[in-house]
């Protein structure tokens, strides 16, 4: 049976929280609490990937293991951990976001990533199509904030940068908008937990 993305309806303003969840940990959960919080969402998707093609695919756990530990991880009645995107053609975010967009016209979607991603999301396939097609929430992370706001990104869309003051209004903006927010940083990390594991 393929995999399908939670039920959403018209109307709904729904984030999305993209990543390997290689494993799921704490600091995912304090982001998808912060985003909650201050874009006035309905809910929030984790959309584990099947596999990220910029990382190291020898270090990638299972894609049931890691749905399952992002389930226990996520512990929200407003998280929903979806495992989709392993039915889609090809792992790309742009794809990715281009196919919710059709399957669910009307609903009021916000990407939201790390700032440590905005830093290098240069590298990513269609990167310049990502900002297009929704609204971004970039979320602070330790350390990130002077590379992500001196990224390509960041420049190149500086005219649509929101006062942090004004994120709640994002679901309901027409792209390109984005904003960057200050929230509780947590020092966890994937490739620190991977680390750990192995010691």
């Amino acid at each position: 049976m393929r995999p399908e993305p939670p039920l959403a309806l018209p109307g709904m303003r729904i984030g999305l929280l993209g990543g390997s969840f290689n494993p799921a940990h704490e600091g995912h959960r304090l982001i998808s609490l912060a985003a909650l919080e201050r874009l006035g969402i309905d809910r929030l998707w984790w959309v584990v990937t099947p596999g990220n093609p910029l990382k190291n695919k020898a270090e990638l756990a299972g894609f049931s293991e890691r749905l399952d530990r992002a389930r226990a991880v996520a512990a929200h009645p407003r998280i929903d951990v979806t495992g989709f995107e392993a039915a889609l053609p090809v792992p790309y975010t742009a794809s990715t976001l281009s196919y919710l967009r059709r399957r669910f016209p009307g609903v009021h979607f916000v990407w939201l990533m790390g700032g440590d991603n905005l830093a290098q999301i240069h590298r990513w396939h269609r990167w310049r199509d990502i900002f297009q097609l929704m609204p971004i929430a970039v979320m602070d992370r330790p350390g990130a904030r002077p590379k992500a706001l001196a990224s390509p990104a960041a420049k190149l869309f500086a005219n649509s940068r929101l006062a942090e003051a004004d994120a709640g209004a994002l679901p309901l903006m027409e792209p390109p908008a984005w904003a960057y927010l200050t929230i509780p940083l947590s020092a966890a990390s994937s490739t620190k937990l991977r680390r750990t594991a192995k010691d």
